[in-house]
């Protein structure tokens, strides 16, 4: 968990080469209280919190403040080598000490600009950025104070030049801690008025408001996001939902496609089963001694005109298929003309039929008799007399 102590500014001076070097106390032993929002129990108003001295003054705990980055405020994060060039402006010395109830720190400000906000702007504290456990339980220290948890493995990582808040430092000490970690609160009165200030970001703005303004900001900030997230969510369950009709009017259109293409070429083999049907039948009227077994259509032609008038064309004809094609339309135009003897005989005068052949039978002559008096009969209403 990360937290920020802060104290003010004192026995500062200025080196030859302007460089501003401090010493202080920047940490001390003791119990501080926190907001209980602020260290993972929003059921509690405050929480105590003690630092015995057995991990204020533990040899590793003091050693990580010694050659820690100094910066102008907290930054967001935590100051790594990745980024000590972006926050930096000076570094604490390796000499750490105990003095009395506190932790000493020297340390040395090298930036112009964060040293003139220190000497003419009054941004006159520090405020140590820290890591630690908080373990959980109820105790009394030896002095006789109450306490709810216990500070473990303290472990530095900044120390932030800070403006002490506008309430004063007996109200609030480690302003600006909102951008790092957290901060103790001290009270003005007694615990049933807590005045205290903090400052907190607002859209990349620093905005000092009191804890209750804290919590209420972190909580629209925190409902705004919850707003974002659940509009980014339905947004991507719309689009999901409009892939997913894409991909379903695609396939219905994919199996319209399918089944429109199946109706045309169902029809294309139809029509061409009928013109080879119709194909054949003309050919057997034409020449009824070729076989079309086996013959594509163009070979079907060749073999009717070949069968038909071979021995009349020159075999060059017979190689030429649009001649064959030509000829074989001729031969089915003349195919289709049939003669009708009867339809002839009505619509011949008697007197220019011609006359039966001599060389007839008997039979055939009556059956010709027979066949001339009832036409007679049905062009004149009279019976034919007999010669």
């Amino acid at each position: 968990m990360q937290f920020t102590d802060a104290v003010t500014i004192a026995g500062t001076r200025l080196r030859e080469d302007g460089y501003l070097v401090v010493d202080a106390r920047i940490a001390r032993t003791g119990v501080q209280t926190y907001l209980g929002s602020e260290v993972g129990r929003p059921d509690l108003q405050t929480v105590d919190v003690y630092r015995p001295e057995s991990e204020v003054f533990n040899t590793d705990a003091m050693a990580s403040f010694a050659h820690r980055p100094v910066t102008d405020d907290h930054p967001n994060v935590a100051v790594t080598a990745d980024n000590w060039k972006t926050f930096s402006v000076g570094q604490t010395d390796g000499d750490i000490k105990r003095d009395g109830d506190f932790l000493r720190v020297p340390l040395m400000i090298a930036d112009g600009a964060t040293i003139q906000k220190v000497l003419k702007e009054d941004k006159r504290e520090l405020s140590a950025g820290y890591g630690c456990e908080l373990k959980w339980g109820a105790g009394v220290t030896p002095d006789g104070l109450k306490f709810d948890a216990t500070q473990t493995n303290i472990r530095a990582n900044h120390v932030a030049v800070v403006k002490r808040g506008r309430a004063g430092k007996d109200v609030r000490i480690g302003d600006s801690a909102s951008n790092w970690g957290i901060a103790p609160i001290t009270y003005a009165h007694d615990k049933e008025n807590i005045m205290t200030t903090r400052t907190v970001m607002v859209d990349g703005l620093s905005v000092e408001t009191t804890d209750q303004g804290a919590q209420a900001i972190d909580k629209l900030q925190k409902d705004v996001a919850r707003l974002i997230a659940d509009s980014a969510k339905k947004e991507d369950e719309n689009s999901q939902k409009m892939a997913k009709k894409d991909a379903d009017l695609s396939a219905l259109q994919a199996k319209l496609d399918d089944a429109l293409g199946k109706v045309l070429d169902q029809a294309a083999v139809d029509k061409l089963v009928a013109d080879r049907v119709a194909l054949e039948a003309t050919a057997a009227q034409i020449a009824k001694d070729v076989k079309p077994l086996g013959l594509s259509d163009a070979a079907l032609k060749a073999a009717v005109v070949k069968a038909k008038l071979g021995d009349k064309l020159p075999a060059e004809r017979l190689a030429d298929q649009a001649y064959i094609d030509a000829r074989f339309d001729i031969l089915a135009e003349d195919a289709g003309k049939t003669t009708d003897t009867f339809r002839d005989a009505r619509i011949t005068p008697p007197g220019q039929r011609t006359a039966a052949p001599a060389n007839m039978s008997d039979a055939q002559r009556l059956r010709q008799q027979a066949f001339d008096g009832l036409l007679h009969f049905d062009q004149t209403g009279s019976e034919l007399q007999a010669n």
